[in-house]
C-alpha cells in the first residue's frame, strides 16, 4: 500500500473517517478530499469560486458517466444477442434512481452522508439523496483510481454481489406508464415531445422532453427514439418524486 494511504489510515486527522471508508469500500482512498465532497449535499455546501459551491454534484455528473459506461459493457458482454432496446432497458433498470438508493442503503453509504436535517427529512423522504451520493462517489473514484480500478470496484464489489441482473431482466419497470398513471390520478396531462439536440443535426441521437401541464420535468437522449422518451420519463418519476411511493 501506498505511504499517501497507510498515512490516510493510521496518521493523518481524518484516520477514523477514513477507516470507516475502508471499512465500507473495501478499499483506502488516497485522496480523502474527494470522498468528502462525494458525500456531501448542497444543503451543506459553501460556495468556493464563481459561484461553484463545494457539493457532490459535478462528482455526480462524472461518476453517472462512469456508471453508464461499465454498465453498458457488462451488459453489451452478457447479452451477446440482444438487440439496442433491451440493453438500453436493462442499463435503466440498473441505474435507476430506486435501485442506486436501495444500493446506497445496503452498502452503508446513508451513514457518510452530510446534508441539512432542516431542508430534508431523511430517511423517510430521501428522494434522490442516496442514488446521487452513490453516483458521485463512482466519480470520486474515477478521480482517485482510474477507470480500470473503478470498473473492478463496480463489477466486483457491487454489482456482482449486490445487483440480481437476471432478477432484473423480468422486472417490470415501465417509468412511461407509471408516469402517465401518476398525471391521471393527480389530473394533470402528460406530453412527450422531440426537440433538437444541442450538438446540432450532425450527431443522430434522439432528444425527448417529457411534459407535465407543459413544464418540462424530464429529458432522455438515445440514439433509439423509444428509448429516449423512456429515460425522459425515468428522469420524470425521479423529479416528481414518483419512485418514492410506488
Amino acid at each position: 500500500m501506498p505511504f499517501s494511504r497507510i498515512y490516510n489510515k493510521y496518521i493523518s486527522s481524518d484516520r477514523f473517517y477514513v477507516r470507516k471508508l475502508s471499512n465500507i469500500l473495501g478499499f483506502t482512498p488516497g485522496n480523502v478530499r474527494l470522498y468528502k465532497m462525494a458525500f456531501r449535499h448542497k444543503s451543506v455546501a459553501v460556495t468556493i469560486k464563481d459561484g461553484a459551491k463545494n457539493s457532490n454534484e459535478r462528482l455526480e455528473f462524472l461518476g453517472d458517466a462512469v456508471l453508464g459506461s461499465v454498465v453498458a459493457e457488462l451488459l453489451f458482454k452478457l447479452y451477446p444477442y440482444k438487440d439496442e432496446g433491451f440493453l438500453t432497458e436493462m442499463r435503466s433498470k440498473i441505474v435507476s434512481r430506486v435501485n442506486l438508493n436501495q444500493l446506497s442503503r445496503k452498502l452503508g453509504f446513508n451513514e457518510l452522508i452530510e446534508y441539512d436535517a432542516r431542508m430534508i427529512s431523511f430517511p423517510n423522504k430521501q428522494g434522490s439523496l442516496l442514488g446521487d451520493a452513490f453516483e458521485a462517489l463512482i466519480g470520486a473514484v474515477y478521480l482517485d483510481r482510474g477507470y480500470v480500478f473503478t470498473k473492478n470496484f463496480l463489477l466486483n464489489r457491487i454489482i456482482k454481489p449486490h445487483v440480481d441482473i437476471h432478477l432484473l431482466e423480468i422486472t417490470e419497470t415501465n417509468f412511461k406508464s407509471r408516469l402517465i398513471e401518476w398525471c391521471q390520478h393527480n389530473g394533470k396531462d402528460v406530453q412527450f415531445q422531440q426537440v433538437d439536440n444541442p450538438e446540432g443535426e450532425s450527431v443522430k441521437m434522439f432528444s425527448i422532453e417529457a411534459l407535465v401541464d407543459g413544464k418540462v420535468v424530464g429529458l432522455g437522449r438515445d440514439f433509439n427514439k423509444k428509448s429516449a422518451e423512456k429515460l425522459a420519463a425515468e428522469k420524470a418519476c425521479e423529479n416528481l418524486k414518483i419512485l418514492e411511493v410506488l
